[in-house]
């Protein structure tokens, strides 16, 4: 699922690539049986392109990554989660358009 511009992270990876990242890591929560996930796919893409460098994007597999998951109550998918500063930032729920996750990254890009 990683792509040039979307990184796949794990639970090995979570807390070099995500909570120790310098810059905005915005994580997308899914799994290979949601359809809805599948459908958000290439807004992420779209996402992690328009915002390289600023920000980092990637995608976790919840059902290979059950411990990260678990760490921060993923309980529907797909749950789309902004860090920065190792902490969360913001959370969307659900299937969501592209201008939410750029209104999201935006507002934290400039405060």
């Amino acid at each position: 699922m990683a792509s040039e511009h979307v990184t796949e992270f794990t639970d090995d990876n979570f807390q070099a690539e995500v909570l120790e990242s310098d810059v905005p890591v915005l994580v997308d929560f899914w799994a290979e049986w949601c359809m809805p996930c599948k459908m958000l796919a290439p807004t992420i893409e779209k996402i992690g392109e328009a915002y390289s460098g600023k920000v980092k994007v990637g995608k976790m597999d919840t059902d290979s990554n059950r411990n990260t998951a678990f760490q921060f109550n993923i309980s529907a998918i797909p749950t789309v989660i902004l860090f920065q500063g190792g902490q969360v930032k913001d959370k969307l729920v659900g299937l969501k358009q592209e201008n939410d996750f750029r209104a999201m990254l935006d507002r934290a890009l400039t405060e």
